[in-house]
């Protein structure tokens, strides 16, 4: 007899479940109420009860853990001077490739292609727990769809990524996690792509998963009325601009969803030049004067020192704090033109 499956597959790894990681990495009650208290606010803010300013700022990705702490205690340190905006730290544990390349902590936390996931689950965990305990809100890109089941009870704000928006699996997974989700164009600028998505996901959905013991099973939603769309840029053109945000405006009501923008400051929106991002925000910040209410948000790629390095061969040398995804803005610079944007944006 002819042997016709698994026939590129050469190993499989049983993973721990869902329930025995948070019963290694449990939600404690300084946690829970950063979470609630962040998705709360967000929530505010989608729904016009909040005129705070939604800012989604930190690593392109997480790849040590000590630098992410840092980073936590001084956004902390600054959310509490500027309340104007509403501080949330990206987490970003699952970076989607074009080909090839590191994917994140939770795919390889080694950075040395041994792609230890369990130990990735027990780290990206691990780090949200002492995120959360230490007050901070965190964000993170929702990409493997089972990965949810294992972190999202810690994240307060989710986006599905310009390549994943078009997939019905990433739509029926928004629809039914428990925290707000953007979605972004497409990475060649189309918004019908997100728009569809958003409705999509509003809606309830029946799709395979796993249970929190492991188990393969029917997921049952009831859908996620929190969508917005995302606007990143795309074809190497940005659409942040006035013309294309009151373009977004009439797409969205016209499929009858609430005019809620986020503008990613980086990707196509910055041309690629990470430190554009702050000429980016600047710009929607004089756009939210104009009265755009209509703009709720930003996203920009922060760390504690500015630009990105290659991973080495001697994970010794690896800089602290110095992205190994895509470049990022210094801590100088981010915190320069968050004060100014809450400097500006305080008196609305």
């Amino acid at each position: 007899m002819w042997k016709t499956d698994d026939l590129n597959v050469v190993g499989t790894k049983p993973l721990v479940t869902p329930h025995a990681l948070k019963t290694m990495f449990p939600v404690t009650q300084a946690a829970s109420e950063t979470v609630y208290r962040g998705r709360t606010a967000v929530g505010d803010i989608l729904a016009g009860k909040s005129k705070r300013f939604l800012v989604v700022v930190g690593p392109c990705s997480i790849h040590e853990a000590a630098a992410a702490f840092d980073y936590a205690e001084r956004l902390s340190r600054l959310q509490g001077e500027l309340d104007s905006l509403l501080f949330v730290m990206r987490a970003y544990f699952e970076k989607p490739r074009t080909t090839t390349g590191w994917k994140g902590l939770i795919n390889d936390p080694h950075l040395d292609g041994s792609y230890d996931m369990c130990e990735g689950l027990q780290k990206a965990r691990e780090i949200l727990v002492r995120i959360a305990e230490i007050g901070v809100p965190t964000a993170t890109e929702m990409l493997e769809p089972i990965v949810p089941q294992y972190i999202a009870d810690l994240i307060t704000w989710a986006s599905i990524g310009a390549r994943t928006t078009e997939s019905q699996t990433h739509r029926e997974m928004a629809s039914g996690l428990s925290m707000p989700v953007g979605f972004k164009n497409s990475t060649d600028g189309n918004l019908q792509n997100a728009i569809n998505a958003m409705l999509s996901a509003r809606n309830p959905h029946h799709f395979l998963g796993i249970d929190q013991d492991g188990q393969t099973c029917v997921i049952e939603t009831r859908g996620n009325p929190w969508t917005h769309i995302i606007l990143r840029g795309g074809c190497d053109r940005p659409n942040y601009d006035p013309v294309s945000v009151a373009d977004t405006e009439d797409q969205l009501r016209a499929a009858g969803l609430s005019p809620l923008i986020v503008v990613d400051c980086s990707h196509a929106n910055c041309g690629k030049r990470y430190k554009l991002q702050t000429h980016v925000l600047r710009d929607i910040v004089q756009q939210k004067l104009a009265q755009t209410d209509s703009l709720i948000g930003v996203m920009v790629e922060s760390n504690l020192r500015e630009g990105n390095q290659p991973i080495p061969k001697d994970l010794t040398q690896l800089e602290y704090g110095v992205s190994i995804t895509d470049p990022c803005l210094g801590w100088d610079a981010t915190e320069e033109i968050l004060r100014f944007t809450h400097s500006r944006l305080s008196a609305l």
